[in-house]
């Protein structure tokens, strides 16, 4: 379907990665991962032919399309959001709007029996039965289905999509992806924008998609959740592992540990050899042995260790002590305008908690939170901090008040205070400012870039209460798992809004839902919270539905004729027929590629053994043995691409029939 050749990109004297090879098939899910800055976003560029790379190339096999979805960056303007979802359906809008012209030819043709009259309908007919192939008929009940699952209410269909922020930007971006459905979606990091109502829909959304999908994701419960398959990109190389998330994680480890043993039995063998070496090179009598052993060396393939990203521990100031009782709301309502968010909000907020707010969004999770901290106005209630309350609040738009002629280290140098001050570039290298990078101006930095500087100085203030809005969504894994930790460790109350579920998971003992212009509390987690959602759900009838001709459907799925049936029931004998033996040939190489992949395994086992350097011909023949099981494993590789594409251009011939 998709292949990825031997990939080359180098940026200035910086090469981000090098032959790079992998293959997406039909249906495939693919997980792309590695730090910020690894390269990922970049891959996706190449394969979406956004921009060349210095070497190889991308082969698609016949009929198949890419889409694409940025993190960011997208805006509309112009058009309503029903018709900008509606435009990405070119050749169906074209359709819908010729048949629209030949109705309006028909109702104004002054002679229903002549001959011209008589080709128009026939026309019709066309036009209609290409429509209907299309899936034209249900195109409107899809763009609503796929909006609201985005978070958007029926009555903003017509809203232009000037009015919309950045984020729903971008959630009309992926509805329009969606509702194209290419073979290939690339989707970068497309929960940013998302609540965790809407993000739970994408995953079931691309859990029974089609199309194959490759995600760059910084949400590991996501990623777990679709992905089939993981690639890692790391100090330039890729490595692909057979499973989700969990499972690169895990085996990560295992080949971590097993190339570390290998590699110390390998250093045993060459200190033994270069002894040997040293002690006889001028011995004449063992002149034959040096020079074997030597040759030996020769072609022995060294094994690397690739230098770890440094796990980073710290501690941010401990936290000052309040009242048990940190916040009270009551009676609270807030409006803007004539638009009612919170209505009559009752909350008491305790010492030591550690809370989770969610809930769609503008159902008002960020209002409530600049309640919270005080810094918007309310129109009936009372809000009351406690005793001793030491407050810091963090926000995207808290990047707006740093100081843009300071440095980054300069930013977190202002506000540190005593021997924290000596771990600053630690603190700075754990939210991705690395190297040199740490003594760039805030004028240069990125958006992403100063919100986690934003957030780093937040941190560092003495305080007893966080009011953290969205701080995970410019972390890359590692970053995350280190702010988790020091929130964990952190002997205050926090309140966070976040849709990261294991994020939520590892840190909150308490959900408070925003809905509905009020609250609902859930004594749990977030998997807690999801859980008592389905069970308040309960079971869902699957409803009846009418089609366009008033034809009786279920679940929007059509009656068929019975010469549909038997037409249907042709086309796949005929697919059966023609399929059967290519399908038997991708079966055969696939049982070889599981072979050999087995084998390549077994010899990895044997090279990491103690005792694997003590036979040098056992040596030489196993290296031999490894390289060429490699490369028969790439021409199976090849093998296996060239049969399924001759089934997926054979699938398309007979859909077009």
């Amino acid at each position: 379907m998709l292949s990825v050749s031997n990939i080359t990109v180098q940026f200035v004297a910086k090469r981000l990665f090098e032959d790079v090879s992998f293959i997406v098939n039909p249906r495939g899910r693919i997980g792309l991962v590695g730090s910020n800055g690894t390269g990922k976003s970049t891959l996706l560029k190449i394969i979406n032919g956004q921009i060349e790379a210095d070497k190889g190339e991308i082969a698609l096999s016949k009929h198949t399309t890419v889409g694409y979805l940025p993190q960011d960056g997208i805006t509309y303007s112009g058009k309503s959001i029903y018709e900008e979802v509606y435009s990405a359906i070119g050749d169906i809008a074209a359709l819908k709007e010729e048949i629209d012209d030949v109705n309006k030819e028909l109702e104004k043709h002054p002679d229903k029996n002549s001959e011209d009259y008589l080709e128009l309908v026939e026309k019709l007919g066309e036009l209609q039965h290409k429509f209907e192939d299309l899936d034209g008929f249900r195109i409107k009940s899809n763009i609503e289905k796929i909006l609201e699952g985005l978070g958007f209410h029926s009555g903003d269909f017509d809203r232009l999509t000037d009015e919309f922020s950045g984020g729903w930007q971008m959630r009309i971006a992926l509805a329009k992806l969606l509702l194209k459905s290419p073979s290939v979606l690339l989707l970068d990091e497309p929960t940013n924008h998302l609540d965790i109502e809407s993000l739970l829909w994408v995953e079931d959304f691309l859990k029974s998609y089609e199309g194959a999908v490759i995600l760059v994701s910084h949400d590991r419960t996501f990623l777990d959740n679709i992905t089939l398959k993981t690639i890692e990109i790391y100090t330039g190389k890729v490595t692909l592992y057979q499973g989700n998330y969990s499972f690169y994680i895990g085996e990560k480890q295992t080949r971590k540990d097993l190339l570390l043993k290998s590699y110390e039995n390998q250093q045993r063998y060459l200190k033994q050899q270069t002894r040997f070496i040293e002690r006889f090179r001028y011995k004449a009598s063992k002149a034959s042995n040096v020079q074997s052993r030597i040759k030996l060396l020769e072609k022995i393939d060294k094994i690397e260790i690739e230098d770890e990203e440094s796990a980073i521990h710290f501690k941010f100031p401990p936290a000052t002590h309040s009242g048990r009782k940190v916040l009270e709301l009551k009676n609270v309502s807030k409006s803007y305008g004539d638009n009612l968010v919170l209505k009559a909000v009752d909350l008491e907020i305790e010492r030591g908690e550690k809370i989770g707010l969610v809930g769609p969004n503008g159902a008002g999770k960020s209002t409530l939170a600049r309640i919270i901290r005080g810094t918007e106005e309310i129109q009936q209630g009372k809000r009351k901090l406690g005793h001793k309350v030491d407050l810091e609040y963090y926000s995207q738009h808290q990047a707006d008040s740093l100081d843009p002629s300071n440095t980054v280290l300069g930013i977190l140098d202002s506000v540190a205070e005593g021997d924290i001050r000596k771990q600053l570039r630690t603190i700075l290298g754990s939210f991705l400012f690395k190297g040199d990078d740490v003594f760039k101006s805030v004028s240069v930095l990125s958006g992403g870039e100063k919100s986690r500087l934003a957030l780093a100085r937040m941190l560092l203030k003495p305080s007893n209460f966080l009011i953290l809005d969205e701080p995970t969504n410019h972390l890359d894994m590692n970053s995350k798992k280190v702010l988790m930790n020091t929130l964990n460790n952190y002997g205050g109350t926090i309140l966070i809004i976040s849709h990261d579920r294991e994020f939520l998971d590892g840190i909150v003992n308490k959900i408070i839902e925003v809905k509905n212009k009020n609250i609902k509390t859930y004594l749990g987690n977030c998997s807690y919270y999801l859980m008592k959602k389905n069970e308040e759900k309960g079971e869902v009838q699957p409803a009846k539905t009418v089609n366009a001709a008033n034809e009786p459907s279920v679940n929007g799925i059509l009656k068929k004729t019975k010469r549909q049936k038997r037409l249907e029931a042709e086309a796949r004998n005929t697919f059966y027929r023609k399929s059967k033996p290519i399908k038997d040939k991708i079966s055969k190489i696939e049982k070889e590629i599981k072979e050999k992949e087995n084998k390549l395994k077994e010899t990895e086992n044997i090279m990491a053994s103690e005792d694997f350097y003590k036979n040098p011909d056992g040596v030489k023949k196993t290296n031999s043995n490894y390289k060429e099981i490699k490369e028969l494993l790439n021409e199976l590789y090849h093998q296996w691409m060239k049969e399924t594409n001759k089934l997926n251009e054979l699938e398309s011939e007979l859909s077009n029939a």
